[in-house]
């Protein structure tokens, strides 16, 4: 019997290495895909346990029930006329008094401006589905941009998104604040 052929050992030691390169090199080339939300500013936190008391002709109330239907201002509303229904209220063009009332502020490159108390309001049942409450979100915010390009235009000659100065931005967005209040979501249409 002849003498066993011994195998060359492989050399192992740099394999940890080649491996922490591919892993840096795939972390870096591959994209992640971010979830986006539904931007909006929280209001500041209330320092003492004291009620806020608000004018309800401020209030533009918007109601979404378990089967999707609208009630607007506690009437039965319509998704097709939800932007405009929110930009009369929050605009009030013939200062009704049944609309919210408007403070003369004095703002940067604006001058002395009407500013619209104005609140909308949004509640939704827990039955409503998420397609109506984007869609209902989407009609809502469609009003407030819509709102800050009309005055951008009027302003400044350009469309909101199309400010590069964003002191002119933060002008606009004075006059025409997110006004957007969303309460908990509870059962105010029963069971669907």
């Amino acid at each position: 019997m002849g003498k066993k052929k011994e195998l060359p050992e492989i050399n192992a030691s740099s394999m940890a290495d080649i491996a922490f390169l591919l892993l840096i090199f795939f972390l870096v080339t591959v994209t992640m895909d971010v979830d986006t939300g539904i931007t909006r500013k929280l209001p500041p936190p209330i320092e003492d346990d004291s009620k806020v008391d608000f004018n309800q002709r401020n209030i533009f109330e918007v109601l979404v029930n378990s089967a999707n239907q609208l009630l607007v201002e506690g009437k039965e509303g319509n998704l097709a006329t939800l932007k405009e229904d929110t930009k009369h209220f929050f605009l009030n063009p013939a200062n009704e008094i049944n609309l919210p009332e408007k403070k003369l502020e004095n703002i940067d490159l604006m001058g002395e401006v009407f500013v619209s108390k104005g609140v909308v309001s949004l509640k939704n049942d827990r039955g409503t589905s998420y397609e109506m409450y984007i869609k209902v979100q989407n009609e809502l915010t469609r009003a407030f941009q819509e709102m800050r390009d009309e005055l951008s235009v009027e302003k400044f000659g350009v469309k909101y998104n199309d400010l590069t100065d964003p002191q002119k931005q933060e002008a606009v967005q004075a006059v025409i604040p997110i006004a957007i209040s969303e309460a908990e979501p509870e059962d105010i249409g029963g069971t669907k």
